[in-house]
């Protein structure tokens, strides 16, 4: 299938791994002009040279920003125009019991995963309206939904996340822009594998034990019966990005093999 995408041009939030940078290799795939983004100069450039090595006739660029400080993100803005697509991927996450969760750990996390969007699709929403054509794309996820008890700060800005999707969505009428988001499920992207692999050093047991021991006791029912791959999650971002999904629009996606009993 031809996604139409040749000759569009993406940024995408957090994307030096894990789902941000397959969801680059996708677009990569279609023809798209990427541009990544790390909060270290010097990883987010190892990953372009990565890229690059792997699409040698793409164009690639990399701008990094620590999305904490908000000086580092004005000056990223300064730099970001003629984005066709944005994907607000960019995310950060840990395992923490309620009563131990401190107001700057709740603030650090809504800067971070919410803030991030509302940065970067206020300041390209208005670009896209401008020439009446545009790709949104907040990856969000199941936990935005089904809040994880030791995870309540991580869940409550997945739920924000799709909350400013559904509204921005609303600014796009008559246009042939989308605000969509992705709900994945539990992803083995290299901040989850690198959390399970300390774990299963730490108890002496076989990385791909402890997966299936862990996915047994969180998500025991998702129906691929292991942890999705990140390029899964990015199949869905990439054809959301596409001119064929144009009547998607303001929708809440799952990618997350049955983890969500509701229907």
């Amino acid at each position: 299938m031809d996604l139409q995408l040749e000759g569009k041009r993406a940024f995408i939030s957090g994307s030096t791994q894990g789902i941000g940078f397959a969801i680059a290799q996708q677009l990569l795939n279609e023809g798209v002009s990427v541009t990544i983004n790390g909060r270290q100069e010097s990883k987010t450039e190892q990953a372009r040279e990565k890229l690059q090595k792997q699409y040698p006739n793409a164009s690639i660029s990399a701008l990094s920003a620590d999305f904490s400080k908000k000086n580092e993100v004005e000056k990223l803005l300064q730099e970001l125009t003629g984005v066709d697509i944005l994907i607000n991927n960019v995310g950060i996450f840990d395992v923490r019991n309620f009563e131990n969760i401190l107001d700057e750990d709740w603030y650090n996390v809504f800067e971070v995963n919410v803030m991030s969007s509302v940065r970067l699709s206020r300041h390209l929403l208005p670009q896209m309206l401008s020439k009446k054509w545009g790709r949104i794309i907040f990856i969000s996820s199941e936990s935005g939904v089904n809040v994880p008890e030791n995870m309540i700060h991580y869940g409550m800005t997945k739920s924000a996340m799709a909350a400013i999707a559904n509204g921005l969505s609303k600014l796009t009428k008559g246009t042939e822009i989308t605000v969509n988001t992705i709900l994945g499920g539990p992803t083995y992207s290299d901040g989850v594998a690198e959390v399970v692999e300390q774990i299963a050093e730490a108890q002496n047991i076989e990385l791909e034990q402890m997966k299936n021991v862990i996915l047994e006791q969180s998500n025991s029912h998702i129906l691929l019966q292991r942890f999705i791959d990140s390029t899964e999650i990015a199949n869905l971002a990439t054809y959301l990005s596409s001119p064929l999904s144009i009547a998607t629009n303001g929708a809440t996606l799952r990618a997350d093999s049955g983890v969500l009993k509701t229907i």
